[in-house]
């Protein structure tokens, strides 16, 4: 959700400091004394007519809104806004943030923690479909502009309606109404291929799917992703493997199948489009042997990658293969000596089996039983040792390396009393864990 928040935070437009913004009651004037004027059957075969409706529709979908604008400090806007102040205000939370909730008569402004207009939501809308009125407005201005004079005004004009309809769709996802959010994505996106702008936009098609996926409208979902995959808008793996799911949820097995299977012929790294895949394969029955295969191909083309052995041995390792994984997140470490996640793999997978193994001991009555399996807890333990390290010394990235450290500090606190070197490497790392750093 974050990185489609970021995505669409670009896109937003910035109001002028000293626009002028009309009244609500007077944008509502302009719009019925243009809309008056382009019923005139002498008048409405100009172009002019229908770009001065579209622009008063533009007004009244700005009239209410005020004259603050997304970016505009708190203070900054008090000074602006003079007499028209706020009815109230509270403490909100907006995506897991708190917010300062500014509530006027026609809108409410939402404040981030550093005092900056974040969101603002229109509650009293001169038209509820101004946006959808005034693109209709200047559609018929192209029809009639036969000489295209107006050609560069209402392309630009069309392109600021998709700009609003966008803006809608991160105020309503901000907000948690994500089907309003989806609609707006999607009329954004429809504006945007609007004649004679014509183009793609890919952020919006792909988030009108998102969000609909978000509320498992999975029919609606699948339309925009299946566009996203047509136009080659991939978000880094992320539509197939949401598509996968979308099939999944359809009954569609097949096309699932071949939705991930596409996904991870171009983003083998792509761990969400590996995880649908193996469930796939683990829920049909049918033999996994093609994700090797697939994996294959890819190491073909980049044979000195060290991510897909390290994704060769996520394969093997979640479908209970140990040696074989060991074996792949090993020769990942060998091709890239700086690459971790080798290490960081054989090291999680000896961990998570002492951690099985211990499990299994709490639950053992038998008292010889018992001691055997502590014995494979401490072996367990012992092999987690070394992949650790290495990952520890070779990582770049001071989270990874914290992580680590907290790994190897619970391993070693359980042999710091049989041996000087275990209770120093302990030390070592309880103090790193301690800093946070």
């Amino acid at each position: 959700m974050k990185r489609i928040l970021l995505a669409l935070a670009v896109v937003l437009s910035v109001q002028a400091v000293n626009a002028q913004v009309k009244s609500p009651s007077d944008a509502k004037k302009a719009v019925e004394a243009a809309e008056a004027a382009a019923s005139d059957p002498k008048k409405a075969t100009k172009v002019a007519t229908w770009l001065k409706l579209a622009g008063t529709y533009m007004d009244a979908y700005a009239a209410p809104a005020g004259a603050g604008w997304v970016g505009a400090g708190k203070q900054e806007l008090q000074l602006i806004l003079g007499n028209d102040k706020p009815t109230s205000t509270e403490s909100v939370t907006l995506a897991g943030e708190p917010y300062t909730k500014d509530v006027f008569k026609t809108r409410n402004y939402y404040y981030n923690g550093a005092g900056v207009l974040a969101v603002i939501e229109v509650t009293k809308p001169v038209y509820k479909d101004a946006l959808s009125k005034a693109l209709d407005a200047y559609k018929e201005a192209y029809k009639v502009d036969v000489k295209k004079s107006k050609l560069k005004d209402i392309t630009a004009g069309i392109q600021n309606v998709s700009s609003k309809f966008l803006e809608d769709g991160m105020t309503a996802y901000m907000l948690g109404d994500l089907k309003a959010a989806s609609r707006n994505f999607e009329a954004a996106a429809d504006a945007r291929a609007t004649e004679p702008v014509n183009g793609v936009d890919s952020t919006a098609i792909y988030n009108a799917g998102f969000t609909a996926w978000m509320t498992e409208d999975n029919e609606r979902a699948k339309k925009f992703f299946e566009k996203c995959v047509d136009i080659k808008y991939y978000e880094d793996g992320e539509v197939f493997a949401k598509l996968g799911d979308v099939y999944t949820k359809l009954g569609d097995s097949l096309s699932c199948k071949m939705a991930l299977e596409d996904g991870f012929s171009i983003f083998p790294q792509n761990q969400s489009i590996l995880i649908g895949l193996i469930n796939w394969y683990i829920q049909s029955g049918e033999n996994p042997d093609q994700l090797f295969t697939l994996l294959d191909k890819a190491k073909v083309n980049e044979p000195n990658n060290a991510s897909l052995y390290y994704v060769e041995g996520d394969i093997h390792n979640k479908l209970g293969h140990k040696d074989q994984a060991i074996a792949a997140y090993t020769k990942a470490g060998e091709i890239n000596p700086d690459y971790e996640f080798g290490w960081i793999g054989i090291g999680v997978l000896y961990y998570n089996e002492a951690i099985e193994i211990q499990n299994k001991a709490a639950a053992e009555m038998d008292d010889a039983k018992y001691m055997k399996l502590v014995e494979e807890f401490e072996a367990a333990l012992m092999n987690a040792m070394e992949p650790f390290e290495k990952a520890f010394a070779t990582t770049k990235d001071e989270s990874i390396r914290y992580t680590m450290a907290e790994y190897l500090k619970n391993i070693y606190y359980r042999f710091r009393e049989k041996d000087q070197k275990y209770a120093d490497a302990y030390t070592k790392y309880n103090e790193i864990v301690a800093n946070g750093k």
